[in-house]
């Protein structure tokens, strides 16, 4: 919000800036063109209207004064320069470009495109969690569901890897816990089973409760994650603990 303000008050000072010169330029160079004519000239200068001026139209009468020597086929050029009004735009959008230049890339305040793209993601991060945290709430013993999609499977493995893998091993294959690969279980091997294991813990056994660490979503995508080491067959696999389950 801070640096919405911030580039409207800088947009607001360029345009009030680039008027300011306009008008200083527009008389400044009327008060050249009268030292710089002859005393007919300034004359006939004095008798056009400001809008004449600004739009450096000549009368139709006077384009005979404006003919230049050369002419080729019977078309004559005229000496015609380009008009004031869009020399001073050409001259405001230099002044623009300067003053963006600056804020933008040298002093870097402005929020530029990739700024704002990465400050919109960081938003919809912070939203998305939030949503996670009211949403995560929801899931518990009764309704929880073994999850297939690649993004919650990859999340359930981050969390095993970092809180799973010193008792379980970095495949599953058990060292102070249990083989979590076979169909081997000491407290049931469903997914129920597993999400209420991990929420609540085995103190007995050495097993944490992880509900104060992990939220209901993220013990659910873990345990969704245990399931799909059914059957891999890892190397140095522990023997197998409790009952069989199919």
């Amino acid at each position: 919000m801070f640096n919405s303000f911030t580039e409207i008050w800088l947009i607001s000072l360029i345009l009030l800036t680039s008027i300011l010169v306009l008008i200083v330029t527009m008389q400044l160079s009327s008060a050249l063109k009268k030292l710089t004519l002859d005393p007919s000239k300034q004359e006939e200068e004095v008798s056009l209207s400001w809008w004449q001026k600004f739009t450096g139209l000549k009368p139709l009468e006077k384009e005979k004064d404006l003919e230049m020597e050369h002419q080729y086929d019977g078309i004559v050029e005229l000496d015609n320069p380009t008009p004031p009004w869009f020399m001073y735009l050409f001259y405001i959008t230099i002044l623009f470009g300067v003053v963006y230049l600056f804020y933008y890339h040298v002093a870097q305040d402005g929020n530029i495109q990739e700024a704002e793209y990465k400050t919109e993601v960081a938003v919809a991060e912070k939203a998305r969690e939030e949503y996670m945290k009211k949403f995560a709430n929801s899931v518990n013993e009764d309704n929880v569901k073994a999850l297939s999609a690649a993004k919650d499977l990859t999340e359930g493995s981050t969390i095993y890897s970092t809180n799973c893998v010193a008792c379980h091993g970095d495949k599953g294959q058990g060292g102070v816990g249990p083989n979590l690969t076979d169909v081997y279980w000491i407290h049931g091997g469903s997914i129920k089973d597993l999400f209420h294991t991990i929420t609540n813990g085995v103190p007995e056994k050495g097993m944490i409760a992880w509900n104060k660490t992990l939220n209901p979503i993220q013990i659910q995508q873990v345990s969704s994650y245990i399931l799909t080491l059914q059957g891999s067959n890892p190397p140095g696999a522990k023997e197998p603990q409790g009952t069989e389950q199919k």
